[in-house]
């Protein structure tokens, strides 16, 4: 198989810095693409802005926050877009639709499908002026299933499913390819931004077999490096897969089949 070559094409890696986001910007980079990170969080410290590489912290929920990352990328690297990767996402305290509350539930969908929505959004207009672009959105097995998370995640997921099919669909005569992957366990902090005493418990215990498999974390049973997950979202972006649109892939190493 061809190695995959990105030297002139232009990314914005949205989660930039951390987990998958982070070994995505990194795996880009190795491919000779020019990336804009962006996170809510700080830049990452393992890479440093260059000429290749920039970045823009910000809370891309905020409705100015699209507009203004795209922006920022033309006014580093040019007027085109190739690739939006849209990584970021939060969970849920598998709460139920009985125990979920609306505070939750909005800001779950805010990050996890309102925020890509709105970015797509922008990034497609700058995308049929060149009548080119990748876009691959992370939804997650919860994006196929309702046994793998709380009702706030699980609908969040599923709903990135339909925009990226619709996306996928409206925007291909344009040159526009859109694509989703739905990993499964992963090694990242994705966790870290829900206090596990707020968790659901009742609903967690009828998840029984998915929280065993992320429990195995520890033994690294199941669970996928950020690495691994990196390398499909590479291989969605580039010309490779030139001729996959609207997929939704599984990386979960047969999770999926269950």
């Amino acid at each position: 198989m061809s190695s995959i070559n990105l030297q002139g094409k232009v990314a914005i890696v949205t989660g930039a810095s951390s987990g998958v986001g982070l070994a995505t910007v990194k795996a880009l980079l190795a491919a000779g693409c020019s990336v804009m990170g962006a996170d809510i969080s700080p830049a990452p410290d393992s890479i440093q802005e260059a000429t290749t590489f920039a970045f823009t912290q910000g809370d891309l929920t905020k409705p100015e926050s699209p507009r203004a990352l795209v922006e920022a990328c033309q006014k580093k690297f040019g007027d085109k877009i190739d690739i939006l990767l849209n990584v970021a996402g939060i969970m849920d305290s598998f709460a139920s639709v009985e125990t979920v509350t609306q505070a939750e539930y909005e800001r779950v969908m805010a990050v996890n499908l309102n925020a890509p929505i709105w970015l797509m959004h922008e990034v497609v207009k700058v995308m049929k002026v060149h009548k080119s672009g990748a876009i691959v959105n992370v939804s997650s097995k919860a994006g196929m299933s309702g046994a793998a998370s709380g009702l706030a995640y699980t609908t969040s997921k599923h709903g990135l499913i339909g925009a990226t099919k619709s996306t996928a669909w409206l925007l291909k005569s344009q040159g526009i390819r859109c694509n989703a992957i739905c990993p499964g366990a992963v090694a990242t902090n994705i966790s870290a931004g829900v206090d596990p005493s707020k968790y659901d418990m009742q609903s967690l215990a009828a998840l029984g077999p998915v929280h065993a498999l992320q429990a195995n974390a520890q033994t690294g049973e199941g669970v996928l490096s950020p690495e691994t997950v990196a390398n499909v979202l590479l291989f969605l972006a580039s010309d490779l897969s030139k001729d996959i649109n609207g997929a939704v892939l599984p990386v979960d190493s047969g999770w999926s089949v269950v």
